[in-house]
């Protein structure tokens, strides 16, 4: 192997000559790059190649890359990217090395990857989307053209390579499953688009599509410490970067559903949802989510053809993405949840139970604690220093908020997502509003109501004080609660 290398990449392997140190000098290969790793340190060099996405044909463009490889990472990942140096004139990013059992692709498989891991990268991916460049109006990125060209350019590819390759007949199908998965994939992107191609355009008009990371996989995520840190964004496309922010969440939370942690890319989502506020992504998210399928198949395929020169089209790992986009493209029947109860008796904990439980990822949380401060512009965690019965604690906030509830509920079961309601709902009208909500779109309706006994519900409301939660309650308000409930009817059954 060493022969193959270039004299600069020997001369940096060898301890005897190398500036990288006198210890031991390893060597990582990806299909543009060298990383050379030498104690906690890493240098990344980058390969004189041209390809029809990238290009560092030149000294002068590898330094280029280099330069916005270190501007872009530094923007979530300033710990890990260092600095540009050269090594005899060539370019190099210097970056600090990290164990690579720490990428959440090794503590995923592991069984090591927590929500809480989850909700402290969703708010990470907030804050970064949020400070983010915003794509120009006039610019070529996140247009209804942009979204579907290279949609349909992926099925092309994927299609080409899962054909019998031994008998290329003018003509030829792929065979079996693939061909008839890809026509129906086809088909369904074809339509979604035309179906959201004015949604595409609006999403872009209001500042969605950004310089993100591009990239965003479980393989790309470390987590140090307690924090996940992004890493090795796309440097060398800008369409694979310049992309809406609702794609750049899709690719992860295909990611978690190919390590078979459904629960866990539930809870992503919602965290992200929660801390954002971007609801209308739920229109776009399956089309985006669909596409990233569809992009692991087809680099499937491409290994497969590597590995075997008849045909990938017999690939277990192709037919399991395909079979995965056909499950984002068909969402399971609909659902809206609504809890009940007082402050304390753990309607929380209970939805959150079900989401981890989600096999699908398909469900939606809409907090009445959360939606409540953002429709009087705070944060979750902030205090809204309230009176009983004031700020934002009066008889017309309450209705507002509900109708905020209802308002998001029904964009959600509009786009095909499963809705829980986390809110006391103690009045009987508040719950046939979302009864009715339910019928209109079809969805399967259900109550589901905690119980907890008087000192519990005390003794939780009073714990949760000063905890950051966004909920206010005190034991004032619960006592108020208490004087307004109307209790579930008989013909309003709770699921437990």
């Amino acid at each position: 192997m060493a022969e193959s290398l270039p004299p600069l990449i020997r001369t940096l392997l060898d301890p005897a000559r190398s500036p990288l140190g006198s210890g031991r000098i390893e060597l990582m290969q990806t299909h543009a790059s060298w990383v050379l790793l030498a104690g906690d340190l890493a240098w990344k060099i980058k390969k004189p190649i041209v390809l029809p996405f990238l290009d560092y044909g030149t000294a002068e463009k590898r330094r280029a890359a280099c330069c916005a490889e270190l501007r872009l990472n530094r923007r979530f990942a300033p710990q890990l990217y260092l600095e540009v140096v050269a090594f005899d004139g060539e370019p190099a990013v210097k970056m600090r090395r990290f164990p690579e059992e720490a990428r959440l692709d090794h503590v995923c498989r592991r069984g090591h990857l927590r929500p809480e891991h989850l909700a402290a990268l969703a708010a990470t991916l907030a804050r970064f989307h949020a400070a983010a460049a915003i794509a120009a109006g006039d610019s070529r990125f996140g247009t209804p053209a942009a979204v579907l060209a290279p949609a349909l350019e992926n099925i092309a590819e994927l299609r080409a390579l899962t054909m019998v390759l031994a008998e290329p007949e003018p003509g030829a199908k792929p065979r079996g499953l693939a061909a008839a998965a890809l026509d129906a994939l086809e088909g369904w992107t074809r339509e979604e688009h035309a179906r959201l191609a004015q949604t595409f355009a609006a999403r872009k008009a209001r500042g969605c599509v950004r310089e993100c990371h591009g990239d965003l996989h479980l393989g790309n995520l470390v987590l140090l410490g307690d924090e996940v840190v992004p890493f090795d964004c796309i440097e060398f496309n800008e369409d694979f970067r310049w992309i809406d922010v609702a794609s750049e969440i899709a690719f992860l939370l295909v990611d978690l559903l190919d390590h078979g942690r459904p629960g866990l890319a539930c809870w992503l989502l919602n965290a992200w949802l929660a801390d954002c506020g971007d609801f209308d992504a739920l229109r776009v998210l399956r089309f985006y989510m669909a596409y990233r399928a569809l992009v692991r198949a087809k680099i499937a395929a491409i290994r497969a053809c590597q590995q075997d020169e008849t045909t990938a089209a017999d690939c277990p790992e192709v037919h399991e993405y395909l079979a995965l986009a056909a499950a984002i493209a068909a969402p399971p029947a609909l659902k809206l949840t609504i809890t009940h109860g007082l402050a304390g008796c753990g309607k929380t904990t209970a939805s959150s139970a079900r989401l981890l439980a989600d096999p699908t990822a398909s469900t939606v949380r809409l907090r009445s604690d959360v939606e409540r401060k953002r429709l009087y512009g705070l944060a979750a965690h902030e205090a809204s220093g309230s009176p009983l019965d004031g700020g934002i604690y009066t008889a017309d906030a309450h209705v507002r908020t509900y109708a905020r509830l209802a308002e998001l509920a029904g964009l959600a079961l509009g786009e095909g997502w499963s809705v829980i309601v986390d809110a006391a709902f103690l009045r009987r009208d508040e719950r046939d509003m979302f009864r009715a909500l339910a019928a209109r779109h079809g969805a399967a309706f259900a109550i589901l109501a905690p119980q907890a006994s008087a000192a519990e519900l005390a003794g939780r409301v009073d714990a949760r004080r000063g905890s950051g939660d966004a909920s206010e309650a005190t034991l004032a308000v619960l006592e108020r609660q208490g004087a307004w409930l109307e209790p579930l009817g008989a013909d309003e059954p709770a699921v437990s």
